[in-house]
This record gives structure tokens, sequence and C-alpha cells, in this order.
């Protein structure tokens, strides 16, 4: 890729109410940093709902912590589709192990979906895309890419069962049409088109400025409406896809496109598992979700952008994505999460007799996305594993313990290791590290990866 980009999954947890205090994420997250000592956990206060200690970042360069009560896992910054999924990975093996190894496997499980069923609350899959400051963020660019957005969960959403109702536990039950299955965890949940805050009225594109760098030279594209993905295929061509149009923006060679209300048309899409995805323009003409995406990967393929190697596997994953699900939806089982969830539900319930409302489908639903193999509804499936999608340069190294090399992650672990080694005192943030007394190391450019390069420790100034 020609930008960095990361993840962070916050993860659903199932445990027994009777179970005890402290919470599992309490104990799985003091057990990844106080047992297996795998990176350094905060001494500072990061903010209100971060105090010291509620997590920290890992020797691999990413971190892991407590946000609202879930475990979130946060990948380190990455150069590549390969390097992205990786590291994300790691974070479902890292608990899964933490689970097992504490005891707890038998009666716990953490969950990488999007919603609670019971309650109707949702939990993220965030996105962070590298940006020029200059890049033309006009209204005609960013209606074209949040036109994007809508119609991209074709290709990516993870499926989910029903809708979004007012929280059953209240008693309370909406007047709407029934909804069996849709293609989007969070398409229910996405209110708006750009805002600034995560937890209250929540956007396509998150709209704070916190590049997380130099904000001179960078803006952080952070995007809130993605669904959490299993599959290694379907998360590389979301990341992947996203990355390319991020390159027409910037080379501002966009097409223009627009529509009138495109969180109301990505709720319509996800809907819609068995098409026919008609959506209409802001001019007022009609057309299919799968021509528009088709109008973004002929621009992408159009000579105005520079494919490199996770490019080239992009516009022919792309590619191949759009073709089946006109022609052969079933050809992407195994590629994409919702046609895999889907199709392994309606086995469940030809095969069982039953029907969409079924209770039994929301616990199956739940199985899809269940990090233990052993329950998990995706194991065994033929064709998944990360090895298999062909992607470029997947790398062999311990992506449990070491950083991307060629990114600011790589430096951050350097300087990890040294604190840990000579016991020093810190505070460690994604662009910024304090080390003892009055040395700090700048992270504002995130491509640098070499300590070599940043002339060592910079010493404060004093005041």
């Amino acid at each position: 890729m020609k930008r960095l980009a990361g993840l962070e999954t916050e993860y659903g947890c199932l445990a027994p109410e009777s179970f005890g205090l402290p919470a599992v994420p309490t104990r799985v997250r003091d057990y990844i940093f106080k047992k297996k000592k795998l990176g350094l956990i905060d001494l500072h206060d990061r903010d209100y709902d971060e105090p010291a200690g509620n997590g920290g970042f890992l020797f691999n360069g990413g971190r892991l912590y407590l946000d609202m009560g879930h475990v979130e896992y946060c990948t380190p910054e990455c150069l590549s589709l390969a390097d992205v999924v990786a590291y994300d990975q790691v974070g479902e093996v890292l608990l899964q192990q933490a689970l097992q190894e504490l005891h707890l496997a038998s009666e716990v499980s953490f969950i990488k979906n999007n919603i609670d069923h019971y309650t109707s609350a949702t939990f993220g899959c965030h996105e962070n895309y590298l940006l020029h400051r200059d890049a033309p963020l006009t209204r005609r660019n960013v209606d074209t890419l949040l036109a994007f957005l809508a119609t991209r969960i074709l290709l990516v959403g993870a499926g989910r069962v029903g809708m979004t109702l007012a929280p059953r536990r209240y008693g309370k039950v909406e007047n709407s049409d029934y909804v069996p299955y849709q293609i989007s965890q969070r398409a229910d949940f996405i209110q708006t088109d750009i805002y600034e805050w995560v937890q209250f009225n929540r956007a396509l594109i998150n709209a704070r400025d916190e590049p997380l760098a130099d904000y001179r030279r960078f803006r952080r594209l952070h995007l809130l409406l993605g669904d959490s993905n299993l599959l290694p295929f379907c998360n590389a061509l979301k990341v992947g896809t996203t990355a390319l149009m991020l390159d027409l923006l910037e080379a501002d060679a966009l097409p223009e496109l627009a529509f009138e209300l495109p969180v109301d048309i990505m709720r319509r899409l996800s809907h819609q598992p068995h098409g026919p995805w008609k959506v209409q323009l802001k001019d007022k003409h009609e057309c299919s979700a799968l021509d528009i995406q088709e109008m973004f990967l002929e621009a992408a393929c159009s000579g105005k952008i520079e494919l490199d190697a996770d490019g080239k596997w992009t516009v022919e994953a792309w590619k191949m994505a759009l073709d089946k699900l006109r022609h052969d939806p079933q050809a992407l089982i195994g590629k994409l999460d919702w046609v895999t969830k889907q199709y392994l539900l309606e086995s469940f319930i030809e095969a069982e007799g039953i029907n969409w409302r079924d209770g039994w489908l929301e616990s199956l639903d739940l199985e899809y996305h269940q990090l233990n193999p052993a329950k998990s509804l995706l194991a065994g499936l033929p064709g998944t594993a990360l090895v298999e999608q062909g992607l470029p340069g997947l790398a062999k190294r311990d992506f449990f313990l070491k950083p991307p090399p060629n990114t600011r992650a790589n430096l951050r672990s350097e300087a990890m290791r040294t604190i840990l080694h000579k016991k020093l005192s810190y505070v460690i943030d994604w662009d910024l590290i304090y080390i003892g007394e009055g040395k700090q190391i700048h992270l504002d450019d995130p491509f640098v990866h070499d300590l070599r390069t940043l002339n060592s420790f910079r010493t404060m100034e004093p005041r």
C-alpha cells in the first residue's frame, strides 16, 4: 500500500452472570501484560475513561486496552495488506490463548462481532488510514467517498440475523418490516454521514481531526461503519479497496458521484441480501450498487494512480467478487463473510426444518464469530487461511512479538524493549514516548522506523 493503515477491534465477551469479579476482560488484560509480559502497561492516565493500568502497548507495535468494558485490540501501523490482516488475527489468537491458559475457555468466549442481540448494543471495528494534510477533501470528493462507503458493504459486510429493534430486555418492539437476515452488522447503527464523536450519532466518516502524527503533514481518516471480518480475504478487500479510493482522492481523480442520503442507502442495501441492490443517485438516476462499485474499480485501473503489488491484488480480488456477486454468489463462500454466514445458516435451517425467526439462529450468528476453534462455525471451512489468499509479501515473522519493520511501530517496540531492559519510567503514546527523566522520542513521522534516523533521544528543554 501507499499509506499506513490499521484496525481497532472491540470484542464481545460471553460469560456466566455469576462469574464474579474481576470481570473477564480485566483478568485477560492483566494476564497478557503482567503474566505473559507481551507489552508495557500504561503508567499514566490517558483520559478520564482510560486510567493508568487500563491497557498498554504491545511489543508487536499494537495496543490492547479496555474500552467501556470491552477488550479492544489495535493493530500496529501497517504498510501492507498482509500485515494488516496478520496483525488483526493476532488479536483473535491472543485473547483465545489467554482464556485457555487461564482455564476459562470452557465457560467464557470472546466474540469478534458488532452486535448484542439482547440489548441492541453495538461495538465497533474502526479503520484508520493515513492521508496527506493537503488531500483535496472537496465536497465533490467527499460525496464520492461516501457513495463508495455506502455501497462497499456488498463486499465487506459480516452479515447478521435480524435487525436492530428497541432493546428486548425492556419488553419493547418497534413496528417495522421484519428483516430475517442482512448484509451488515453496523448498518442499522450508523446515523449520519459525517460527525466528530464516535459513541453518539455514529457516522460513516468520523470527522475528528486527530492525526496521531505531525498535524502539519498528515490526517487520519477514521471510519466507524465497518464490520469485524473473520475471513482474511474479506478483511484484506475492505482495507485494500478503501486504500485505493484514498489514492484516487489524493490524486483528485475520483469519479463524480453522489447520493442524497448515503446512510439510508447503506441501510436499505444491507436489508437486501438477495438484491436487487438498486440505488438512486442525487440526480435521480437509478442504477445498481454493483455498477457503482464497478465504476470505482474502473477508476482504480484507469492509470491515474500507480498500482503496487497490494493494489494489483486488490483490483483482481475486487473484480472477482463483483463478478461472482452478479453470477455465482456461492463461489464467494469462504471469501466474503456475509455470503458465507448466509450459506451456513440457510443450510442449518433446511437441515433442522426451522425458519428465520427461530431464536436458535441468533445463537448460531454468534458462533460464526467465536474465537474458540472448537465452537466456531468457520473452523474447518477450506480455503480460508491467510496463507491461502495470495496476499503479496506475507512475512514469516513472529507477529505476536515483532512489529512491522517498515513503520514507526518498529521504533516504538525497540524503545519499549530498552525501557524494559533498563527498568526506566515511561509514558508511551502512538506519536511520542517519554523515557526516564527528560528524554523523549518523537514519532510524528509514522514512516520513520529506525531509531538511528531519529537523532536518537531528544532531550526535553526546560521551560
